[in-house]
Formats: C-alpha cells, structure tokens, sequence
C-alpha cells in the first residue's frame, strides 16, 4: 500500500514538474522558466539568493562520453561559502593517498593522536557520504594536510578550488596537522606525523564580504562578515571533481585521481548509499537527508532505480549539492551542481536560515524540473 501510494506521489510530482517552458533549448533553460512556485520564489527575487547552477547532459555514442555544458550564473570569481562539499575532493585524495603507502589500505585501522575514537579510512568515507559527518572530515585532513590537498587538486587542473580549514571544530585554522596513530597489526602501531601547511591568504574575488552583520560569542557584531580565509571550492571546481570521479576516461591521466579500481567502486558506492544501507536509522536519516535535488523537501523513500551520486553541503545560509543523477529504468543521466543563499535578515551565525522554506525546496523542484524535461526527451 505504501509504495502504492508513493508511486502515486512521485507521478503527480513529476507532472507537476513538467510545466517549463516547451520553446526550452536545454534542461536548465526549461526549469529556470517553471512555474513551479518553489523555483518562481526565487528566479523572481534572484539578486538576494546568489544562485550559480551548472547542468551537464550527457551524451554517448562511438564508445565515448560527450559533455553538453550549460550555466546560469556561473563565476568563479563570486564566492560561496562550499561547507561540507570540499569533503568529496578530501575523500579522493586520502584514497589517492593511500596507494602511496604501502603498509596502508582503506581498512587500515588508525586514530588521531590525543583522541579516542579508532576508525578506518573505509569507515570515515563512508560516513562522510551517509550523513556528512565532520568529524570523520577532519581525521581525513588531518592524514593530508592543506597543503597538500591544494597541491594536488592544482596539479590535476581543478581551478578555483582552496582548502584552508577543518569543519566546525576549534581548532579549524591550525596549520599543523596531528600525527596519526596506525595500527600495523592488533598489536603494532606507527606514528604517521604531522606536516605544517602554508598559513591561507585572504581570498582576493568578489563577495567574500557578506551579510550586515554576524553574531561572535553571543554578541552582534554590524558589520559583513568576512569569508575570506575560509574554504573555496567553485562550481566549476565542484563539476570537475565529479566529472573525474564519474567518467575518469574523459580525463588524461594527470588529471585522474588516482585510485585503483577497488577504491573507484568503493568511494562510488559510499556517494550513491542511503544512510538506511550504511546502518543509521531511517526515521531520522531519511533516503534524502543528504540528497536535495529532487528529493530533497520530502522524506518519503527514493525510487530504487533512481541512484544519486553525490555531496552536499550547508552552513552559513548556504546550501549546495553537486550531483550526477541515474534513472536507471528510463535512461536518464546528467550532471548538476547549483548553490543558493538563503539568509533574509543578512544576519551570519543566528541560526536564522531558510533552508527548509526557500532553499532545498528549490533545489529539489530544480532538480524534479531537469529531469523531467530530459525524461521526456527519451519519450516516456
């Protein structure tokens, strides 16, 4: 009765979808023009939002792979504020990582030094995926370094794209990472030592500064708030690193991350999981905690042939998803990455955000939209 209903439920929202506009040359351009209430609301008052959305359809044919790009308001030079999507390209690497270390695998059994918590490389990805988990973040950048994570990333010809902190912990900023503690056998350990990173520079691009004021230790401050040293990772930076991981054979090899095939299919599978399959409760990890587009504004069950592979990221009003989607019953694939702003009081660290109103709401009609319009290109 229940995945009746849900069936029900998921062709009403897929008709309602279908409501752009029929002269659309591409995807992005028919939900753009939706007059979805959930895209209206914000394409209608677009200056306040800071929307960048990039929409890649896919194309095969000859055996080869070929990207149709399309943008709206794509700049690389307009920061956003990435939050929890940099845990993607610091997942790849510490993979990457690992092939370098021969003593070292994704089961390897390891801690932070001064810490309690014992975990492998294999558990931290899988919960960075399952629920976004910072913590098992920040033991991955601890392992790599800042350093060398833009080092690499640089190297690979990902632009736009700087890692200068850990996710909400104290010590964010610090420049020297804590040793590791690895686990050689059930008895052996090694100390993996820390590196000292390069002190991060203030950004130098447009709206690092934003807002009218932010709350610090309880007391309002009138000024913006300034994001200048934080994290950077564009859309375009974002697109790239999923384009990589998704279809590394589009990509020379320098610019691949380099993971053996065992890891490609693991770190695949942990973007694709629901929380359900990586063992947390589904009343409280829903299918879509953290998979906004389409699904996002509902908690019902996502269809079992559509997989969302994926990362997303909120905090400081700002909420982005970065995502190749698969409709493995109908042929539907395409790529789409898009962030919005949603702070109506221009107040940072309240609490005080539109997320569940504005912003994931048109994130998923955004996403309901797009993959309508190429659903129907396929005449179902």
């Amino acid at each position: 009765m229940y995945k009746k209903l849900f069936s029900i439920i998921f062709i009403f929202g897929f008709l309602y979808a279908c409501d752009g506009d029929p002269k659309a040359t591409s995807a992005l351009e028919f939900a753009l023009a939706s007059k979805n209430p959930k895209i209206r609301s914000v394409i209608d008052s677009i200056d306040q939002y800071e929307v960048q959305i990039k929409f890649t359809k896919i194309k095969r044919g000859n055996n080869r792979v070929v990207f149709e790009d399309h943008e709206f308001q794509v700049d690389d030079q307009n920061y956003f504020y990435p939050a929890s999507t940099v845990k993607l390209p610091i997942a790849l690497l510490a993979l990457e990582k690992l092939n370098q270390l021969d003593s070292l695998n994704m089961d390897t059994r390891f801690y932070i030094e001064g810490d309690t918590i014992e975990t492998t490389f294999a558990s931290d990805i899988t919960k960075i995926f399952a629920v976004s988990d910072n913590k098992a973040n920040n033991r991955l950048f601890e392992f790599l370094g800042q350093d060398a994570i833009n080092k690499a990333l640089q190297k690979k010809g990902i632009e736009s794209a700087r890692i200068s902190h850990r996710l909400s912990t104290d010590d964010a900023y610090g420049i020297t990472t804590t040793p590791l503690v690895i686990y050689l056998n059930d008895s052996t350990t090694t100390m993996l030592e820390g590196t000292t990173n390069t002190t991060p520079k203030p950004l130098e691009i447009n709206n690092t500064m934003k807002g009218i004021g932010y709350y610090e230790d309880d007391i309002l401050i009138h000024e913006p708030f300034d994001f200048a040293l934080k994290n950077r990772y564009s859309i375009n930076a974002q697109h790239g690193v999923l384009k990589r991981i998704i279809f590394p054979e589009s990509f020379k090899e320098n610019e691949r991350f380099n993971l053996n095939t065992a890891q490609r299919k693991f770190i695949l599978e942990a973007m694709r999981k629901l929380p359900k399959e990586a063992g947390y409760d589904s009343k409280k990890y829903y299918d879509s905690y953290v998979k906004f587009f389409m699904f996002g504004d509902n908690k019902n069950d996502i269809p079992d042939y559509i997989k969302i592979f994926n990362k997303v990221g909120y905090a400081y009003g700002t909420i982005t998803d970065c995502a190749y989607i698969q409709d493995r019953k109908n042929d539907v694939e395409f790529m789409l990455t898009a962030t919005i702003l949603v702070n109506k009081d221009g107040i940072f660290n309240d609490d005080v955000y539109e997320y569940d109103d504005i912003g994931i709401p048109f994130l998923a009609a955004l996403g309901w939209e797009i993959y309508s319009y190429e659903l129907q290109l396929k005449g179902k």
